[in-house]
């Protein structure tokens, strides 16, 4: 049918139809909400990826606050005990 909307095509490779397989027998129909599961697997992604990008930006707001704080940004005894141990070259 003819549509100015985009169409996919999904091939069920080993693990999409394990994920599917397991929704039918769940359901009792071999006919799954096509739509509906990539609505909540879209809407899924796109948690993960917002809260990734926020860890992120929290790291880096803590490491900019611990520059502006003169903060040490290693652990000096740890290092003066590596240097002396060997495992790093004098400065």
């Amino acid at each position: 049918m003819p549509t100015t909307r985009r169409r996919h095509a999904i091939t069920e490779t080993p693990p999409v139809k394990e994920a599917l397989d397991e929704l039918r027998a769940e359901l009792g129909s071999d006919k799954v909400p096509m739509g509906e599961i990539v609505v909540l697997g879209a809407r899924d992604k796109l948690r993960q990826l917002r809260a990734e990008r926020e860890g992120r930006l929290l790291r880096r707001r803590r490491l900019t606050d611990r520059i502006r704080a003169r903060e040490p940004l290693a652990d000096p005894l740890a290092a003066a005990e590596i240097r002396r141990q060997g495992w790093a070259r004098p400065l």
